[in-house]
């Protein structure tokens, strides 16, 4: 997997490429941890138009970095989300506690208006 981090008016965006599994999961993990710690009340937007595959352990550091988000007054969104990312995210009932945008740009104004 690989990870292309930018910044957007203090927006955090990872645009992934690959599968979130396996040996992917501790760098990923390492990557949103250092990010979280650097800032002050993160805003992430996860970008998975790249992403093919994701497993339960994927899905589980999403929701372990959700929660560490929450717990500094930031917040998460996802785009681009395919069908089989979505479908996981769905049956797994974790839909509601990640926010959506259809564009990058979208997501980028409604964090930077919040803050």
């Amino acid at each position: 997997m690989q990870t292309k981090i930018q910044q957007k008016n203090g927006v955090i965006i990872l645009e992934l490429t690959g599968k979130i599994i396996g040996e992917a999961i501790p760098e990923l993990r390492g990557i949103m941890i250092r990010q979280i710690d650097a800032s002050e009340t993160p805003r992430f937007l996860i970008n998975f138009e790249h992403v093919y595959k994701m497993d339960s352990a994927g899905l589980g550091l999403l929701v372990n970095m959700y929660a560490m988000t929450k717990q500094k007054k930031g917040r998460i969104a996802i785009i681009n989300v395919g069908k089989h990312i979505k479908n996981l995210i769905v049956q797994s009932r974790l839909i509601n506690i990640f926010e959506h945008f259809s564009t990058e740009d979208a997501a980028v104004k409604a964090f930077s208006n919040n803050y």
